[in-house]
């Protein structure tokens, strides 16, 4: 079992920045990715970004070059460093993680972001 527990989000002006973090516990060496999901009311959940325990990184379209995700190995924990904010960016943020062994999804509890004037 993996248990992830998140923090930050906010509501933020658009254009302004926020950081997610996403700490793993328990059975952390059966992740073999971790990563942001979101999803905003009426629509399915989306992949945001995800970095691999060997560090390779995937970004949706919609916020490359706004959104960074990063790791720390020592603190098992990752981080979700978001720039450029806009109003589109405004849903529920969960952080994943993958047991590729066992095939398995874990997440969080989710945090809400909402970009706003």
């Amino acid at each position: 079992q993996v248990q992830l527990v998140e923090s930050g989000g906010g509501l933020v002006q658009p254009g302004g920045s926020l950081r997610l973090s996403c700490a793993a516990s328990g059975n952390i060496f059966s992740i073999y990715s971790m990563g942001w999901y979101r999803q905003a009311p009426g629509k399915q959940r989306e992949l945001v970004a995800t970095i691999t325990m060997g560090g390779s990184t995937k970004y949706a379209d919609s916020v490359k070059g706004r959104f960074t995700i990063s790791r720390d190995n020592a603190e098992n924990t990752v981080y979700l460093q978001m720039n450029s904010l806009k109003p589109e960016d405004t849903a529920v943020y969960y952080c994943n993680a993958f047991a590729v062994i066992a095939r398995t999804d874990y997440w969080a509890q989710g945090t809400q972001v909402t970009v706003s004037s």
